[in-house]
């Protein structure tokens, strides 16, 4: 795999952003290069995990999930890394980032109309990713408003059980 994107990358990339339903003989004429290369292309980017074809959801257009931002205060004594990671694979969370400023990660959260679940989320499932006192606190910004916000509906919402809460309560624990 080549080290840097390359011009037909980052415009194959780019359209299929904008359409990711595009078909490889669309694509191809678009950027005025061959099926094979195009299907060549996609393999090889896919293979490295650089490009992820995949629905996303516009939630601003939709008002029972509730979007939420976590700034995160943590002691991660070298272990940033992994406690974000961890934490990228919890219920209901679209992202984690390492980021400067003010608070040492960020996470995104997506939850359908329960606040419960964004209380589990913050009370719960956080404090229980590392050994006590890692986590020194947190800060939670919900999105009352948002334009254009598109995001991959994360594991917790809209899953088969979603309308038990039995069953949505042991999910967020696990």
């Amino acid at each position: 795999m080549r080290e840097v994107f390359d011009r037909v990358d980052r415009r194959l990339s780019r359209l299929l952003s904008e359409n990711g339903g595009a078909s490889v003989n669309e694509l191809a004429t678009r950027l005025e290069v061959s099926p094979p290369t195009v299907r060549a292309r996609l393999k090889a980017l896919v293979g490295a995990g650089l490009l992820k074809i995949v629905g996303v959801l516009n939630v601003s257009e939709r008002p029972e999930l509730i979007s939420a931002i976590i700034g995160i205060h943590a002691n991660g004594r070298g272990r940033l890394d992994e406690i974000a990671r961890r934490m990228s694979e919890l219920p209901f969370v679209t992202s984690v980032s390492i980021v400067t400023g003010r608070y040492d990660l960020i996470a995104e959260v997506l939850i359908e109309g329960d606040m419960a679940d964004l209380y589990r989320v913050t009370s719960e499932l956080l404090p229980g990713l590392a050994e006590p006192g890692c986590i020194q606190g947190s800060e939670t910004f919900v999105v009352m408003r948002s334009h254009n916000r598109w995001l991959s509906v994360p594991k917790g919402v809209w899953e088969e059980d979603a309308a038990d809460p039995r069953a949505r309560g042991q999910r967020a624990g696990a």
